[in-house]
């Protein structure tokens, strides 16, 4: 039985799709039956919820009667292809089963990159069996071009440079791209190509810029003779981000400053026009750029049943109707299917050309794209100094002085080559720093100091937050990005520094200053234990952020905290 979606009323439709946008993820109701698991890119988050919502609602069935519903589940797309290899690897050791619920039935990335390294990645685990469909075979859902997101001030200028990659290389403020332009250091920023697709992407780009070939022409030997040039670029970062839209949000909340420049996807910048009436975002396109196809992969592998793929067909159907594909341009993605009007966010009013014209490029060859990460990973990538600063005070008995520092072992264990962290324990007393990097040597003495921890005393926040900040101003590195990361259960008790003095201090090394000192804050526990407005002032003063975590949840918060440096 083929459904005709199109056919669907677009009265109920409509109000499916605003319900779809109040609701959590995967909170429908109608959720019985097979269920269809969707591992997408975190670029199709909101769209594939809402669609979700949209088809559950519908109560869709296969052939033969029986229910299935949409669940979506959202990683950045490097973590996708991570968790696909991870999981395929185990089945083939018999360390878990076809039918386990962690596979999942659908797959998707926010790009074609990603998709060849999962087709490369997965037939060296099982050559000759082709479990991963050929990109061309995968149906198209979605595509968002990558281009520069500027301030409508600066735009102006990057728009006459012929290739910004390149004036990138040599230029160190935007008057040494165009003298009309502000005098304003070059700040540039871009997820990491190690776990988003348009960090990936933007890498791949970088390197056929100042190589100036296409990405499919260049080899092994080309990464290498260009990855000076690449670092160049590289020193201009300010921050890797985890995810291509937070990145986006951040430099609209951060300012210039922060942020002057940021590679992400053409729906970051009708994003960051929706609801920001401070400063206007250009988009800026390259005349040859990724164009970010997001498309749905279906395994013909053992994990798929032959129900779970006529689900999964139909699901597939379904997010190309006319219907779902409106989800998408009210979310400013580009459809899949010809024939969608864009809608009113395509326009300069959101900073961006309906029509715009550029070069599409394509996918290098896997082995390439490999030698660019580790490249980046060890040469490339701007380095790092980061002061951690972990509460040990007494309340930090039981469960969870044991989950922080089986996280900071993690922490430790995934340094690299160019990373440096200083360790400092507080709590009534703020304990001399440990400093750490990534030799052998700097994870024995790192280890050492997660072994001596022991949940005791008060708890000296505000003094440690500032003994940090002056630890790292006192050792600033001009070519790294300085940051602190602060881990707290609990409410400041016994400082000297007030919390207004801790935040006139703070100030002095914000995003405005030469110090630009980042500040990263976490709530560890349940909520009440400790001042999360505090926390959140704290990081918003240096252009960082608050998160909440748990013994559960702390590993994979402290993993995004050190992707963004």
């Amino acid at each position: 039985m083929k459904i005709n979606w199109q056919k669907i009323s677009l009265i109920p439709s409509l109000g499916l799709l605003f319900l779809g946008a109040c609701t959590p993820a995967n909170n429908s109701s109608n959720t019985s039956g097979l269920e269809v698991k969707f591992l997408v890119g975190s670029a199709l988050e909101k769209f594939c919820n809402q669609a979700a919502t949209q088809l559950n609602q519908q109560q869709p069935k296969l052939d033969n009667g029986k229910s299935f519903y949409l669940k979506c589940e959202a990683k950045g797309s490097g973590d996708v292809v991570k968790d696909i290899v991870s999981l395929s690897q185990k089945l083939k050791s018999g360390t878990i089963q076809p039918d386990s619920p962690e596979f999942p039935t659908l797959i998707s990335v926010d790009g074609e990159i990603y998709h060849s390294q999962l087709l490369y990645q997965i037939n060296q685990i099982y050559p000759g069996q082709n479990y991963i469909p050929q990109i061309t075979d995968a149906p198209l859902l979605a595509n968002s071009p990558m281009v520069f997101m500027a301030s409508q001030e600066i735009a102006a200028g990057l728009r006459k440079q012929p290739d910004i990659y390149r004036s990138l290389v040599s230029a160190k403020t935007h008057q040494d791209l165009d003298p009309n332009s502000p005098q304003l250091p070059i700040h540039y920023v871009h997820t990491a190509p190690t776990r988003s697709n348009s960090g990936l992407q933007t890498l791949v780009a970088q390197f056929a810029s100042v190589a100036n070939k296409r990405p499919e022409q260049l080899t092994v030997a080309n990464v290498k003779q260009y990855q000076f040039q690449v670092q160049k670029i590289q020193s201009k970062v300010t921050r890797y981000g985890v995810s291509t839209s937070s990145l986006a949000e951040d430099m609209v909340k951060n300012g210039p400053f922060w942020a002057s420049i940021a590679s992400v996807y053409e729906s970051s910048v009708i994003e960051a026009n929706t609801d920001n009436t401070q400063t206007r975002y250009e988009a800026i396109y390259p005349s040859s750029t990724f164009t970010s196809n997001m498309r749905a992969i279906l395994p013909t592998a053992p994990w798929v049943s032959e129900e779970e793929k006529e689900a999964a067909e139909k699901v597939i159907e379904y997010l190309r109707s006319p219907v779902a594909q409106k989800i998408l341009t009210d979310l400013g993605l580009r459809p899949g299917i010809p024939g969608v009007p864009l809608g009113a966010k395509f326009s300069s009013q959101y900073g961006v050309d309906p029509n715009a014209r550029y070069d599409s490029l394509r996918t290098p060859q896997p082995e390439v794209v490999n030698a660019m990460i580790k490249s980046w990973q060890e040469f490339a990538k701007k380095p790092s100094q980061v002061v951690l600063v972990v509460d040990s005070s007494g309340s930090m008995s039981g469960e969870k002085l044991p989950a922080v520092q089986n996280t900071l072992r993690y922490y430790l264990e995934g340094l690299g080559p160019k990373e440096k962290i200083a360790l400092i324990d507080f709590d009534s007393k703020i304990k001399a720093p440990v400093w750490v990097d990534g030799t052998t040597e700097g994870r024995a003495r790192g280890m050492q100091f997660i072994s001596s921890l022991k949940a005791d005393g008060g708890t000296k926040l505000y003094d440690a937050a500032l003994n940090a900040r002056n630890l790292l101003q006192e050792n600033l590195r001009s070519d790294a990005i300085n940051a602190v990361v602060l881990l707290t259960d609990g409410e400041d008790s016994g400082s000297q520094t007030s919390l207004k003095q801790l935040s006139d201090n703070l100030k002095n090394s914000g995003f405005d200053s030469d110090k630009r000192i980042a500040f990263f804050t976490i709530g560890y526990g349940k909520k009440g234990e400790f001042d999360a407005g505090v926390l959140k002032q704290i990081a918003s003063l240096n252009g960082g952020y608050y998160r909440q975590g748990d013994p559960e949840s702390i590993v994979n918060l402290m993993s995004d905290l050190q992707t963004e440096f």
